[in-house]
C-alpha cells in the first residue's frame, strides 16, 4: 500500500509517499480501506518534532494522521455490530494511507461524503473536552480566538446547542462565516480587545489558533482558570491550561451522529488534497486562515499514481 511518513523532523518537505506494509487490526480494532483522511494542526506539529504536553516527540520514522472515513476491510477480535463492507469514520494511527487501524469509530450517517466525515473525529473530541474543561455553562459568554477553523466550527456549533452565547475572532474574510454559526463576530488586530468588550462581559475564552493571546484572554475573563489553550504551548507559565490529551473519542462519535442527525452540526471541507500533495496539504494547514477542514483523498477519491512515482518525494505537485 502507499503511505506517507518522514525520516526527519522538519519542514513540509520531509514527508514522503512510497509503499508500506498493510497494517493489520488486533483486538478490538478494525482496518479500512481508507478514503479520506482529516489534515490537523497535531499532525504538522508532529511533523516538525514539539513535544506535546507530555508526549515526547514521535519515534522516527514515523506515519501520521488520526482521523479517517472508509471501508471496513478487516475485522479484529472481539470487534462486533461492524462488518467488512460498512462505512465508517473514526480515529485511529497514520491514517495517511492506503490502509489504517482505526481504534475508535462510528458508521458514518447517510448523505455525508468521506471527505466531510473524515474532518470530524479529533475536531469534535477537541471541541467537546475544551467546552468541558473551561466550564462554561448556557447562558454565559465564551470567548473562541481562531473561531474559523474545524475545532472552532465545532465549538461555536456545539455551544449554541447547549444555549451558551459565543463571541469569535477571525480574519476579514471568516466574519460571515462565523454569524452564520450563530456567533458574534469581530476581527483580530489592534483593538480586538476592546471590540470584544463592546459585544459582551466574557466568562470564558478559548485559545485555538496559538496567536499569542493568552495574556490578553485571560485579561478579558477575569483570571487565568476561565482560559484553555489548545495552541499555545507557553500558556502554562501564564497560569493557564494547555489541552494536549484525547478524552473519550467514541462519546465524541456519538456526539458527532447525533448532531449530524439533528441538522445542528456542519463543517465544511476547505480544501481536499490528494495524498501525494500532503506536503501541500501542511504548508496550507500551517499558514492559517483556515475555514473549516482540509483532508486527503486517497484510494477511489484520487487517481493512482503510476509506479515510477509512488516512491517519489510529496511536495507541491505529487
Amino acid at each position: 500500500m502507499r503511505k506517507v511518513s518522514f525520516a526527519a523532523y522538519g519542514g513540509p518537505e520531509v514527508l514522503r509517499l512510497a509503499e508500506a506494509e498493510e497494517p493489520r487490526p488486533g483486538p478490538g480494532r478494525i482496518r479500512i480501506a481508507v478514503r479520506a483522511a482529516g489534515v490537523n494542526p497535531v499532525d504538522w506539529r508532529i511533523r516538525e518534532g514539539q513535544k506535546l504536553g507530555a508526549h515526547p516527540p514521535a519515534p522516527l520514522p514515523a506515519g501520521l494522521g488520526l482521523d479517517a472515513a472508509g471501508i471496513v476491510d478487516e475485522v479484529g477480535e472481539g470487534v462486533e455490530g461492524v462488518r467488512p463492507g460498512d462505512r465508517v469514520f473514526g480515529e485511529g494511527a497514520e491514517t495517511y494511507a492506503e490502509f489504517a487501524v482505526l481504534s475508535a469509530w462510528a458508521r458514518m450517517p447517510g448523505g455525508l461524503s468521506f471527505a466531510e466525515a473524515a474532518g470530524y473525529p479529533s475536531v469534535m473530541e477537541t471541541a467537546l473536552r475544551v467546552l468541558g474543561e473551561v466550564g462554561v455553562r448556557p447562558g454565559q459568554r465564551l470567548l473562541v480566538s481562531g473561531a474559523a477553523g474545524g475545532v472552532g466550527s465545532a465549538v461555536l456549533q456545539v455551544a449554541r446547542a447547549r444555549g451558551i452565547a459565543v463571541t469569535g475572532t477571525a480574519g476579514p474574510a471568516n466574519q460571515e462565516y462565523l454569524r452564520s454559526l450563530g456567533a458574534d463576530a469581530t476581527t483580530y488586530g489592534p483593538g480586538w480587545t476592546g471590540r470584544v468588550r463592546r459585544i459582551g462581559p466574557v466568562d470564558a475564552a478559548l485559545d485555538l489558533a496559538g496567536a499569542g493571546v493568552v495574556r490578553e484572554l485571560v485579561g478579558l475573563t477575569g483570571e487565568a482558570g476561565r482560559v484553555v489553550s489548545i495552541a499555545d504551548l507557553t500558556a502554562p507559565e501564564q497560569g493557564v491550561r494547555f489541552s494536549g490529551t484525547a478524552g473519550d473519542v467514541w462519546a465524541a462519535l456519538e456526539a458527532t451522529v447525533a448532531l449530524l442527525h439533528r441538522g445542528e452540526l456542519r463543517i465544511p471541507v476547505t480544501r481536499a488534497y490528494p495524498l501525494a500533495e500532503a506536503a501541500r496539504a501542511h504548508a496550507d494547514s500551517q499558514a492559517g486562515h483556515t475555514r473549516g477542514r482540509r483532508v486527503l483523498l486517497v484510494g477511489e477519491g484520487e487517481p493512482r499514481l503510476s509506479r515510477r512515482r509512488r516512491a517519489c518525494r510529496v511536495g507541491r505537485g505529487g
